[in-house]
């Protein structure tokens, strides 16, 4: 089937995107890190002695805020939201804004985040159970996780929506999504989208160790001997905007946002099942107003626990169907971690370029295959592949699902 324009809509394109992860500042740097797996793993650092098990995390090492943002809004920057601003800044550049370009009521503000300011709750934490010391006044308006969307929105005078969603790890999918369909409904005609997490930190760590879904090791999505995530941490942020908006100042998008599908498997607060992750990416095909047939390459959610792959791979089949055993699908987080509320984001970014460069990732560390998931994961190099559509995936913790689709502009 040849791939369909939808005439009933406004489509939308990405004008720009911008990142910080573990690969360091920027989208390029992502990119190339995924199509050269290259790991960005690495010892864990952290501020305060940890005596976990854990020792590896994908972190956004040797970030200094102060390179990139002014020291006045600092005090209102939990980490969290100073990787939202800078990746921010690098999206709206790409877009060819400068600062104040799209003020105004018409653009919406939308960001992902699972948790928030992560660092901000540890620390006062920490001061409360040990020290006793005062607690920062700025405390509250740097941990909510409205607290990057508002600060954006200040920063670029957006007077639109502006509010923060959270749906754990698919929580910037989430609000990609909520951007194309603000825009599609004329509620707005560009937005700045995205996620960010900064949750690499004691308190996390600690809890997610309980959970006994970390790998000590190496994380392998869709291979034989998986053992779980590497948790990561970064920013993926998206300026959308109308097509008619961008061809009218001459500016050349990096692609359609063509399609987003959400759903809740209403099943368990931790375990998955098939049908909310394959309801999610039917719709998200019928909002591209495209047919299986037309997706090419598939950035999978891909977390590298037993279970959650075998669920994804099924969900894959079912949507796919026999394609499915064919189709290139791949998963990143072996290359940025799992950066929770982020990740969706990161790996937009990534599944862009794939389109871009007509090229899909490889999954890394892929020890062989597990029958339990019959898929073909693109193992151990990158591989060349004619990319017309793309789709990404995240599914969360309580069967929260969002799937994004991309095509050529």
């Amino acid at each position: 089937m040849a791939t369909a324009v939808r005439q009933d809509v406004r489509r939308v394109v990405v004008s720009g995107m911008g990142a910080v992860s573990a690969a360091g500042v920027g989208a390029q740097p992502l990119w190339e890190a995924a199509r050269d797996g290259q790991c960005q793993v690495r010892p864990l650092k952290l501020e305060r002695p940890y005596g976990g098990r854990i020792k590896i995390a994908a972190q956004a090492m040797n970030f200094d805020p102060l390179a990139y943002l002014e020291p006045d809004i600092l005090p209102y920057c939990d980490p969290f939201t100073q990787y939202a601003i800078v990746a921010a800044d690098e999206a709206m550049a790409q877009a060819g804004f400068g600062r104040k370009d799209i003020a105004g009521p018409r653009t919406a503000v939308v960001i992902g985040s699972g948790i928030g300011g992560s660092k901000t709750i540890d620390d006062e934490a920490h001061k409360e159970y040990n020290s006793r010391e005062r607690a920062d006044p700025l405390t509250v308006p740097r941990l909510i996780p409205s607290a990057a969307p508002t600060m954006l929105g200040m920063r670029y005078s957006c007077n639109g929506p502006t509010f923060a969603i959270a749906s754990a790890c698919s929580s910037a999918s989430q609000a990609i999504g909520v951007g194309l369909e603000m825009i599609r409904s004329g509620a707005a005609d560009r937005a700045i989208v995205g996620g960010a997490e900064a949750a690499v930190i004691n308190g996390s760590l600690r809890s997610w160790e309980a959970l006994r879904v970390l790998t000590p090791d190496f994380c392998r999505p869709f291979s034989a001997g998986r053992n779980g995530i590497v948790l990561g941490e970064g920013a993926g942020i998206f300026v959308l905007e109308t097509e008619e908006l961008a061809h009218a100042r001459g500016h050349a998008p990096l692609c359609e946002l063509a399609g987003y599908g959400t759903s809740s498997d209403a099943f368990d607060p931790l375990r998955p099942n098939v049908e909310g992750p394959s309801a999610a990416m039917r719709q998200a095909l019928e909002s591209a107003g495209l047919s299986p047939d037309d997706i090419d390459y598939l950035n999978a959610h891909g977390t590298g626990t037993y279970a959650n792959d075998i669920t994804e791979s099924e969900a894959i089949l079912r949507v796919f169907g026999e394609r499915g055993g064919r189709l290139p699908v791949s998963s990143t987080k072996p290359i940025h971690g799992h950066a929770l509320g982020s990740s969706g984001a990161l790996e937009l970014v990534i599944t862009i370029n794939a389109l871009r460069a007509q090229l899909a990732p490889p999954t890394i560390h892929f020890k062989g295959p597990d029958p339990k998931c019959p898929i073909d994961p693109v193992p151990h190099e990158a591989r060349r592949v004619a990319i017309r559509a793309a789709m990404s995936n995240s599914f969360a913790f309580g069967g929260i699902n969002a799937v994004l689709v991309v095509r050529q502009a």
